[in-house]
C-alpha cells in the first residue's frame, strides 16, 4: 500500500496554517523522533521522562518552519540533522551551565556566532550524509550481486509496470518469511513472490534486480532518507508500510 501523502507535501500543506495538521504530524512522527533521539543519546529514552525527547520534538516542530523545498533535501531528513543539531546544543548547554555556572541567557548569547553558521553546517551535514548513504547502499546491493549500473538498465520506463514491481518490492518487504529467505539465500524467492502478487514469474524475473533493490531501501527506509525521498519511496513516518 502506497502512503496516501509525502512528509514534505505534509509540510507545505502545514506552513500554510493547518495547525491539525501539524499536530496530526508531529504525532504521527514521534516513533521516528524516539528512535532518532534513542541513537544519538546511545540509550532508550522515555516520553515524559527525559528532556532529550522534548528537546528532539521541539526541533523537530523547529524543522517544519525552517524547512525549504529548494535545498534538495528530504523533510525527515532535515528534522533528524536539525534535532541531532537541537541535541548537542543541549548537551553543550547543560556541561556549560554545570561547569561554569552559566545563565541560560548567557549561554545563549555565547552560542550567538554558532547560531549563525548552523545553517552552513546543516548544508555540509546533509551533503555528508547523502554521500555516506549512497556509499552503504552501494556495499549493500553489491552482497545482493546488484550495482548501480544495474539499476539504470533494468529500472522499469513505463509508469505501469514500475508500479507493479514496487508493490512487487512492498509485499517483499512487508513478508518476513519472503524478506528473511531473500536475506538467507541473496535471490528473489520467485515462487512465495508469484502466489502473493499474482505477477507473472517471467516478470519478476526480469525486474528481479529492481525488486531486490527497491525492498531494500523499504525495510532501511531510516538508513536511506535521501535515496528514498528520490525514488519516491513510503517514509518512516507514513502509515501503511510494512516495517522491518
Amino acid at each position: 500500500m502506497f502512503p496516501v501523502r509525502e512528509p514534505d507535501d505534509t509540510v507545505k500543506i502545514i506552513k500554510q496554517g493547518d495547525l491539525q495538521a501539524r499536530e496530526d504530524f508531529l504525532e504521527s512522527c514521534k516513533p521516528f523522533i524516539h528512535r532518532a533521539a534513542c541513537k544519538f543519546c546511545r540509550r532508550v529514552l522515555d516520553w515524559g521522562r527525559d528532556d532529550e525527547l522534548a528537546v528532539a520534538l521541539i526541533a523537530f516542530n523547529e524543522a517544519i518552519d525552517r524547512f525549504r523545498e529548494d535545498s534538495h533535501v528530504p523533510f525527515l531528513a532535515f528534522a533528524r540533522l536539525v534535532m541531532l543539531s537541537r541535541l548537542k546544543d543541549y548537551y553543550r548547554r547543560e556541561n556549560r551551565v554545570a561547569a561554569a555556572g552559566l545563565s541560560l541567557e548567557a549561554d545563549v548569547q555565547n552560542n550567538l556566532e554558532y547560531a549563525r553558521a548552523r545553517e552552513a553546517y546543516l548544508e555540509e551535514e546533509a551533503s555528508r550524509e547523502r554521500e555516506e548513504e549512497i556509499k552503504e547502499y552501494e556495499q549493500l546491493l553489491s552482497s545482493y550481486g546488484v550495482t548501480f549500473g544495474d539499476l539504470v538498465k533494468c529500472s522499469p520506463r513505463r509508469r505501469d509496470t514500475r508500479r507493479s514491481l514496487l508493490l512487487a518490492a512492498h509485499e517483499l518487504a512487508g513478508s518476513s518469511q519472503l524478506f528473511t529467505e531473500l536475506r538467507t539465500k541473496k535471490k528473489l524467492p520467485l515462487m512465495g513472490l508469484e502466489k502473493v502478487t499474482g505477477l507473472s514469474r517471467k516478470t519478476l524475473e526480469r525486474g528481479r534486480k529492481y525488486i531486490i533493490a527497491m525492498a531494500l531501501l523499504i525495510c532501511n527506509r531510516e538508513e536511506y532518507l535521501y535515496l528514498g525521498s528520490y525514488l519516491k519511496l513510503p517514509s518512516p513516518a507514513e502509515k501503511g508500510v510494512p516495517e522491518k
